[in-house]
């Protein structure tokens, strides 16, 4: 049977290249960071080469980036520490319907310590109005967090003009960056951030290790105490081999980006257009013009998503209903419910991510499958176009 992978928003594999680098540390480069002799200081060597390789990826200075377990971690720890620092100045924090759980399960347990949330309406094509984040500033804002590109459907945010903002009213700015890096260009000079979160795994390297940005000049406090490790801000001896990992798979991304983008975009506009031109009452959840290249979220109607993936799985096709943290939730996907996209067809929508390895051969293949699953799971639907639900 063929085996399609299209969800590369969950998690990346790892390439070879990247293998190739990681596996030195763990035999005979497998010093500890810390050590005085020869091998620790290879070791030591070894981060501040990544270090450089995922600062260059996003245009930042290497003393401005620290190693983390996942995006997760960095996502935790830039609005809780950045919400414990700034506290005596204010208490309200500023963020989207539509982030990650990340940070949205952090925005409410720092709500249950006190803090005020505001969290931002978005259009129907998924991107923030600046306007409404305008007037949501109040004299008590700390901190804004919005992602630069969402996770389930894809809609890259004007985080640049929303930075801006927050820096004309001096309040600290995170964007969690995690989908963003790898497909899109990141400058965070130019793009005006405080904190930029990071994993490696979204870009062919490793998963269990991420990475944070933070400004020069923003003393953010350590999530993590002990040891000096990590510039003193997180403390733990260092994973050498995936750090190594990270900072190879960052030289990569940033090498490929322009070609990787361009073909993503191509594969995922065709598709797009395949699907719609062979099955009838296929909707696309977002807009078109500000997405990630290889995010296609499709709502099939009168058919429920779940039913559709697992038959696609039979089939030896890999997708997904949205996120992959929240995948096991009943609950409909919060990102498409703050997009105004009704429960019945949220239901019936699925994230399609097509990543280095998809061939046009694996999207016709999938073509094929959905004519025949959508027709049979339809035939079985009591609801139907006919029946007056659209």
């Amino acid at each position: 049977m063929r085996k399609v992978y299209l969800d590369y928003s969950a998690t990346t594999p790892v390439k070879q290249e990247v293998l190739d680098e990681m596996i030195p540390y763990f035999t005979e480069k497998f010093g500890n960071p810390s050590s005085l002799y020869e091998i620790g200081a290879e070791a030591k060597e070894t981060i501040m080469k990544a270090r450089e390789q995922v600062a260059q990826l996003i245009g930042a200075k290497p003393q401005e980036v620290v190693f983390t377990s996942c995006g997760s971690e960095s996502d935790n720890w830039a609005l809780t520490s950045a919400a414990h620092w700034k506290r005596a100045q204010g208490n309200h924090i500023i963020t989207t319907k539509i982030e990650h759980h990340a940070v949205l399960h952090t925005c409410q347990a720092l709500e249950k310590e006190g803090f005020s949330v505001t969290y931002l309406n978005v259009k129907p094509d998924g991107r923030i109005d600046l306007q409404e984040l305008a007037d949501a500033i109040t004299e008590k804002t700390i901190l804004i967090s919005i992602m630069m590109v969402n996770n389930e459907m894809g809609a890259i945010q004007p985080v640049k003009e929303a930075a801006a903002i927050a820096k004309k009213h001096g309040v600290l700015f995170h964007t969690d960056a995690v989908q963003a890096a790898g497909n899109v260009p990141i400058d965070v000079e130019e793009l005006g951030v405080d904190m930029l979160s990071l994993s490696a795994h979204k870009i062919y390297g490793p998963k269990g290790i991420g990475a944070m940005y933070i400004r020069r000049g923003v003393a953010l406090p350590p999530l993590i105490h002990g040891g000096a490790q990590e510039m003193k801000k997180r403390a733990g001896t260092e994973n050498v081999p995936y750090i190594a990992g990270f900072g190879k798979a960052a030289e990569i991304a940033r090498r490929q980006l322009a070609e990787h983008a361009e073909r993503l975009t191509e594969l995922r506009d065709y598709f797009i257009s395949q699907v719609q031109k062979n099955i009838p009452y296929v909707d696309v959840n977002g807009g078109m013009e500000h997405r990630h290249p290889g995010n296609a979220n499709l709502a099939f109607n009168f058919i429920e998503g779940e039913s559709l993936l697992l038959m696609l799985d039979y089939y030896g096709i890999s997708v997904s209903t949205g996120s992959a943290c929240s995948s096991k939730s009943l609950e409909p996907s919060h990102v498409l419910a703050a997009l105004g996209v009704p429960v019945e067809k949220i239901h019936g929508s699925l994230r399609f991510t097509i990543g280095d390895f998809t061939t046009k051969e694996d999207l016709d293949y999938t073509v094929e499958c959905l004519v025949k699953i959508v027709e049979k799971l339809r035939a079985l639907s009591p609801i139907s176009a006919e029946k007056g639900w659209n």
